[in-house]
């Protein structure tokens, strides 16, 4: 799983641009969940071959014992609580301050990987300034400049020093049959989870149990249906009690990011008697952007009228509008309707999303599609395709060659995937394609 890395420090030291800087944008808010206050943000990032996702939490007082500061500092906490890595932030113009120390004596209470950025640092790597922050205690001082962009990537080398980039598991391979489908159940706190978990676990009399390995409490469950071997990645929090598994309804967006990061296919749960929520919407987009494939299930069907059904279902088309590939199925976990559907969609989905497309064919539809409507010319550009094939999967990508294809625009784009789906007949899952132009001599020359 993607580690993570949680920024924490008092108000105005420079977190939120060191957030903005490490994830290359001004806007680069993944989650920023209603409920959860404004003050604590989440964002993937990439150094190298390692992918992290990264937390900006709002300005930390650990002590405050009520109002809106204590809000923030149990913010903060459940930030270093989610981390792997805390980069403490402080400000080397400011100097010391008794909060920092506060801050400080909390987090060598943590047992976490610490390091200490002291920030606005451009231009002083040797100055005497540095050497008053030893006094915290928490290691040696990384000068930094968020601003400037100075020191940034040894901070960060040092932060994921020891965690290795995942490899892809999922290429084509001789033994992908008998790799169990990772699966994660996401949703918003009282939506059904735990009680379809339940139901999934009880109904296969199995025994699941927490594997180790992870520090983060991400529970896998393993455990088989007709055969077929699943991985079960929850994002509800479960925990042995006993001899039963129970699923506490405690939402962390850390354990529901990292979860869509690790699936295979994701199953996003909506409450039929509230409709789609942000939380919903936010979940859904993360989905998008991570390119797993994704079944809807609609729980609590049956506690629904006509009127409330018409509702969800326009809600659905227009909140969720941009995964209008996705099946949507209504289902009742308490009940256990809907269930045997709900494990058709999510296996087609899956099979979507680890097709295998052979050059060939690919290359033949990318020809018809030209031939019943051609990319549109740009200027003196007449965009070409020669030929296609394979790229990658889950989700599955689709490399197109040929000639100005930097003009093709995404109309034309979504009008080949809408071929692509029909012939291939993919459901659930997204697909990415991608031009690669061949230099055209006569391009750099004027017309």
């Amino acid at each position: 799983m993607k580690p993570v890395i949680a920024l924490v420090g008092r108000a105005n030291v420079g977190k939120s641009t060191l957030f903005n800087r490490i994830t290359k944008s001004r806007d680069a808010i993944v989650a920023d969940y209603a409920g959860l206050t404004r003050d604590r943000h989440y964002a993937d990032a990439r150094l190298g071959a390692q992918e992290f996702i990264v937390v900006d939490t709002g300005g930390f007082e650990p002590d405050k014992p009520s109002g809106v500061v204590a809000q923030m500092a149990k913010q903060t906490k459940q930030a270093v609580a989610e981390a792997d890595v805390v980069i403490f932030v402080v400000d080397v113009r400011g100097g010391l301050s008794a909060q920092d120390h506060d801050i400080a004596r909390y987090l060598r209470t943590q047992q976490k990987k610490v390091l200490l950025a002291v920030n606005k640092a451009e231009g002083m790597q040797e100055s005497p300034l540095l050497g008053e922050f030893h006094e915290l205690g928490i290691g040696e001082p990384h000068p930094v400049s968020a601003a400037h962009g100075q020191g940034i990537r040894s901070l960060l080398e040092a932060a994921l020093e020891g965690f290795a980039p995942e490899e892809d598991a999922w290429g084509a391979g001789p033994d992908d049959e008998q790799r169990p489908i990772r699966l994660a159940v996401a949703g918003r706190p009282n939506v059904g989870k735990s009680t379809l978990i339940n139901a999934w676990l009880g109904e296969e009399r199995l025994v699941a149990f927490d594997q180790p390995g992870t520090t983060r409490d991400a529970i896998h469950v393993p455990f088989e249906r007709d055969g077929r071997k699943f991985e079960l990645i929850d994002t509800a929090g479960l925990r042995r009690k006993g001899k039963v598994f129970e699923a506490i309804e405690k939402f962390s967006v850390v354990k529901t990011l990292q979860a869509i990061a690790d699936a295979n296919v994701v199953l996003l749960l909506i409450d039929a008697t509230q409709g789609v929520s942000e939380q919903d919407a936010h979940i859904a987009g993360y989905v998008l952007e991570s390119g797993r494939a994704v079944v809807i299930a609609v729980n609590k069907w049956d506690a629904t009228d006509d009127y409330q059904r018409q509702q969800l279902q326009r809600s659905i088309e227009s909140r969720l509008a941009f995964l209008k590939y996705a099946p949507v199925l209504q289902i009742s976990a308490i009940k256990r309707t809907g269930l045997s559907a709900l494990w058709k969609s999510l296996l087609a989905a899956h099979a979507s999303a680890t097709i295998k497309m052979s050059t060939p064919v690919l290359t033949r539809l990318v020809h018809e599609a030209a031939e019943h409507q051609a990319p549109r010319r740009d200027g003196r550009f007449r965009p070409k395709m020669r030929y296609a094939h394979q790229g990658g999967m889950n989700p599955p990508l689709v490399v197109i060659h040929g000639t100005s294809l930097d003009h093709v625009p995404d109309s034309y784009k979504r009008f080949l995937e809408s071929r692509l789906r029909e012939h291939f007949k993919l459901v659930g899952t997204p697909v990415r394609i991608e031009m690669r132009s061949a230099k055209n001599p006569f391009d750099e020359q004027g017309g």
